[in-house]
Order: structure tokens, then C-alpha cells, then sequence
């Protein structure tokens, strides 16, 4: 993806998540924890928004998904007019028309995940270690002096680290908040910023976390890499190892072997057969999987 693509996705994202927080708190950050902390205040904020039915942009969600810390943002959260929790995920594109269902597929394992995330974080499954041992967080660490003081204009209590995620962990759990109800991807034009559609995701969790099982398995070494599906083969020009390729060269070389077995088979005539198809083997096509 392009630099302007994603500095363009990026200040769509920006405004966005200015028009519900129009006022902006700059608080100093001195280390990790601190920066951390900021997350962890703002989705204190965003609890009690949500509960009360507002519509809530930028939401951290974080947990464990198949014995893997998992870390992400979700879009926004709202609740629709019959009171269902909706997860919605903007995607900006350059072309004005919805992406086909073969590139739709990152987009529904992304929301997948994040509802995961989130549920698990209401439920009470995400514990403190989570998020302190994968990110190498010191609980102990006391707070920067500029965010105590920000902290305190809230009603916070919290001095180190762990007093302040500790204290988010029983917030999200005691709250009115349950498990999201509907998943929805929102398209939007890069140039003009219109809305081109929205589509519902079906959300299987059986099959969802069987997919990530699968992709994690290639991540910790212990599957070989699969190529993508011959509609999703434009992914492959995008790729930094599309000349080092080992399923690319494995594939063309498969296809080079069916070509030269076709034209062996095929009668040696120039004639074309009824339905307009030599069988010289120029013309024949060979779909992979």
C-alpha cells in the first residue's frame, strides 16, 4: 500500500474520532507506562459513554486469542436504535465501488478479532499479567507527574500503573457493557470522503478461530507459507517476495507441465472445434487452487 494511501486512510480516521471528541487534553508522557496509561484513561472515559448509549470512536481492545496477545483499535462502537451493540470498522478505498469478497476476508477476521477482544475484556477474561508481560510493563511505575494531575481532574485514584489498570479491569467488567451483537464494515472514498456502502459481517466463532489457529501456525514456524486463491492473485504485486516466491515458481511450473501435457494430447490441427477454441493448447486456461 501506498504512503499517501495510508497517510490519507489515517486523517479520515483523525477527523473522524475529533467530531465526538471535540476537546482535545494534551498531557506529557515520560515513559512507556505512561503512554500506556493514556489508552487505559480514555477507555475509562469511553465506559460510561457507552453505557449511556453514546457512540464512542477509538476503543482499545486487548487479550489473548488462541495462547496469542493480541492488540488493536476498534472504529467505533455504538448502540443501534434497538439497543444492539454494533462494532463498525471504517475502510477507506481509492476505487468508488465496494471491494469484492475475496478482499473482504482480512477485513471480517479483523472485526472478528476485535469482538473477541472486546467480549472477553467485559466477561472479566483478560487478567492484568495480559497486558503487563506481553508489553514489558513495569506495574510498579509511578505515574508522570503531569499525568497524575490529569488523572485526579477525573476522579481517578491511581498512582502506579497497575492501581490504574487494575482499576479499568473491574470498570469493564462491573459495567452494563455485554458482548457485541453485530460486526459492520463501512467503505468509504479516500478522495471525496463519501460513504460508497456498508456490509454486515457473520460472525462464526468456531470457524473464525480456526482460521486464526491456522494463520498462527505459519507465524510460529510450523506450517509452510499457502498462496493466496487465484481471485486474490493481484495481492501477489504487492508482495516484497513475489520474485523469491516458492508457491509463485512451484505454480508456474505446474502450469507450464499441464500446458505441454494438453498440447502432447491435443490433435495436431489448426481447425477450431465448434465452441471457437483451438486445441493447439494457445488458448487454454488452467484455474489453480
Amino acid at each position: 500500500m501506498q504512503n499517501t494511501e495510508v497517510t490519507t486512510g489515517a486523517s479520515i480516521h483523525l477527523a473522524r474520532e475529533l467530531e465526538v471528541k471535540p476537546n482535545v487534553v494534551t498531557v506529557a508522557a515520560v515513559t512507556r507506562e505512561d503512554r500506556e496509561a493514556l489508552k487505559l484513561i480514555n477507555m475509562l472515559q469511553m465506559v460510561p459513554a457507552l453505557e449511556t448509549g453514546q457512540l464512542v470512536r477509538e476503543f482499545p481492545v486487548f487479550g489473548v486469542l488462541e495462547g496469542m496477545f493480541f492488540m488493536g483499535v476498534v472504529d467505533e462502537l455504538y448502540r443501534s436504535d434497538s439497543g444492539e451493540l454494533v462494532l463498525s470498522e471504517l475502510k477507506t478505498r481509492s476505487h468508488n465501488s465496494l471491494p469484492r469478497p475475496a478482499q473482504t476476508k482480512g477485513h471480517a477476521l479483523q472485526v472478528g478479532m476485535y469482538k473477541l477482544l472486546f467480549d472477553s475484556m467485559v466477561k472479566g477474561s483478560v487478567k492484568r499479567d495480559h497486558l503487563l508481560h506481553n508489553l514489558q510493563l513495569d506495574p510498579n511505575r509511578v505515574l508522570g507527574s503531569d499525568l497524575q494531575t490529569h488523572t485526579q481532574s477525573l476522579g481517578l485514584q491511581a498512582v502506579t500503573f497497575r492501581e490504574l489498570l487494575d482499576h479499568l479491569l473491574v470498570v469493564l467488567t462491573c459495567s452494563n457493557l455485554h458482548a457485541i451483537d453485530k460486526l459492520r464494515l463501512e467503505y468509504s472514498h479516500q478522495s471525496s470522503g463519501k460513504l460508497i456502502g456498508t456490509r454486515e459481517v457473520a460472525f462464526e466463532e468456531a470457524q473464525l478461530r480456526t482460521n486464526i489457529r491456522g494463520y498462527l501456525a505459519y507465524w510460529r514456524g510450523e506450517r509452510v507459507p499457502q498462496g493466496v486463491e487465484v481471485e486474490e492473485a493481484w495481492k501477489c504485486r504487492m508482495c516484497p517476495y513475489e520474485e523469491t516466491c516458492d508457491w509463485r515458481r512451484d505454480r508456474s511450473q505446474r502450469l507450464m507441465m499441464v500446458n505441454k501435457r494438453a498440447k502432447l494430447e491435443c490433435p495436431k490441427s489448426d481447425d477450431p472445434e465448434p465452441n471457437g477454441s483451438n486445441l493447439n493448447g494457445s488458448n487454454l486456461g488452467v484455474e489453480y487452487r
